[in-house]
């Protein structure tokens, strides 16, 4: 399933849910508004069956009925024309004090359906309803008429009719049952109900169809952009295919960080060619020369003894060019980036005199060292190499007996010669690969060794920097990152 399906899909649930919700509570609510008016209907019109409370102020009857009925022709007046629990005056009541006359009211009728239950479970029909109950009693049914208390609302069907029956007790003298049918209440329902599965169903649709368009709008942007890095190679790079922004949305941010990692990546990919160029640039000279040298000794017969050792050494130095030039190249190859697990903890202090003594052995130079004992976490074989060639860059440029003052202070490596220094046009590409200055073309060397300085400062997130220093001279100062301890 594509994206713009699933998120037609999820939208058009989340719809179909809330729909759902909504008919379910607004059937639920409607039903029990009806249901509820047809319950406070019944109770009404129970009140005119049950017992008053008894007169005498003492709990006992007033009278000679149980319950606190009155004896027949009592209370009349009082009662007005509608006589209390449905007594009819001249004493027309049973002897259990239910009248035996009621107003007529049919079963199924919307007046409600009436009988009588006694505390023995004797059922009575009120005169002018039939001569036999209509209605089974239930056992709540006898359970109420024969404690003669309580209250019990029932959903039955009889005789096809769905009713609504309230069962009352009446005291000593039972209970009262009162029906009235649902059939209204159940039609009103059910047209309701199909109205909401219809509203419900077209509603449903309709998210289903704006889910779609909502998707479809939505994924524009990304289908414009999918179509854009389709084209895209690591050939064609250019600047003029980057992905078109508008905004500042989400997509906004992504079309952002993916023109910035195609920015990175073409940088990465112009270094990789000039380096391979500029390598194949300086493997040309030491080749040719060695190409040069072997064919001459071949016809080592027909030369001197010197000139035939003259060859052997310059075979072996131009070797030793040669591998040093391609053990650079690897080294730039490595990047900035290295692994937390290649390093460790060390003394750069320790480092640095090291280098130091190996490049006193080297040459007829002078050195004046402070060092500050320091310790940094990195990666010792390159820190070290780093260092070297710092110090073998100072000693290339100073002359016979010169000074190289070397000074390590606060995690800062500073190395300052007392040659000629850096022409000012040349100070901003001292660190760049194979970048040499005119005077420094003469001398041998690749044009690596300071751009394998600053790519190791950089590792270690350091940096690097150079000056011409006040009284002639260069300095370079490095740092490897901020010293643990000193």
């Amino acid at each position: 399933m594509t994206l713009r399906a699933r998120i037609a899909a999820v939208a058009g649930v989340a719809v179909a849910l809330a729909v759902l919700a909504a008919a379910i509570s607004l059937y639920l609510a409607v039903r029990s508004d009806l249901r509820g008016q047809i319950d406070e209907s019944l109770a009404q019109r129970a009140q005119g069956f049950l017992a008053p409370p008894s007169r005498t102020g003492s709990g006992a009857p007033a009278g000679g009925l149980p319950g606190g009925v009155p004896p027949d022709g009592e209370g009349a007046s009082a009662g007005g024309p509608n006589p209390p629990y449905g007594r009819v005056p001249g004493g027309d009541n049973g002897p259990d004090g239910f009248p035996k006359v009621v107003q007529p009211a049919r079963f199924g009728g919307a007046s409600g359906y009436v009988q009588f239950i006694s505390p023995q479970g004797t059922v009575e029909v009120p005169g002018g309803q039939g001569s036999s109950p209509a209605i089974a009693p239930s056992a709540t049914d006898r359970e109420i008429s024969s404690r003669g208390t309580g209250r019990a609302l029932s959903d039955r069907m009889v005789r096809g009719v769905h009713l609504r029956v309230l069962t009352v007790g009446s005291g000593v003298r039972g209970a009262v049952l009162i029906a009235r049918p649902l059939t209204e209440v159940d039609h009103e329902l059910s047209r309701i109900l199909l109205i909401l599965v219809v509203v419900g169903v077209a509603g449903i649709a309709l998210a289903a169809l704006l889910g779609a368009l909502v998707a479809r709008t939505a994924l524009t942007p990304i289908t414009r952009f999918t179509r854009r890095t389709e084209t895209l190679t690591t050939g064609n790079l250019d600047s003029a295919e980057r992905l078109e922004v508008r905004g500042r949305d989400e997509l906004a941010r992504l079309a952002r960080s993916f023109n910035a990692t195609l920015d990175a990546l073409e940088r990465s990919v112009e270094a990789q060619r000039h380096l391979i160029a500029d390598a194949s640039h300086e493997l040309r000279t030491p080749l040719a020369s060695l190409r040069a040298n072997i064919q001459t000794l071949e016809q080592a017969e027909r030369l001197q003894a010197e000139d035939r050792e003259g060859l052997r050494r310059d075979i072996v130095a131009e070797l030793d060019e040669l591998t040093s030039l391609v053990s650079d190249v690897v080294e730039l190859a490595r990047g900035a980036k290295s692994g937390e697990s290649e390093r460790d903890d060390m003394r750069l202090d320790e480092i640095v005199a090291d280098a130091i003594e190996r490049t006193r052995r080297r040459g007829d130079r002078r050195f004046q060292v402070e060092l500050e004992p320091t310790v940094i976490r990195g990666e010792p074989d390159r820190v070290s190499r780093a260092v070297s060639n710092l110090l073998d860059n100072a000693r290339k440029w100073s002359p016979t007996g010169g000074l190289i003052e070397v000074v390590l202070k606060d995690g800062v490596l500073s190395v300052r010669d007392h040659g000629p220094g850096f022409p000012e046009q040349d100070l901003a590409n001292v660190f760049e690969r194979f970048y040499r200055a005119e005077e420094a073309r003469k001398l041998p060397g690749s044009g690596l060794g300071l751009a394998i300085v600053r790519q190791a400062a950089e590792a270690h997130r350091g940096y690097a920097r150079a000056e011409n220093a006040p009284g002639g001279g260069a300095r370079l100062e490095v740092s490897f990152g901020a010293p643990l301890s000193s």
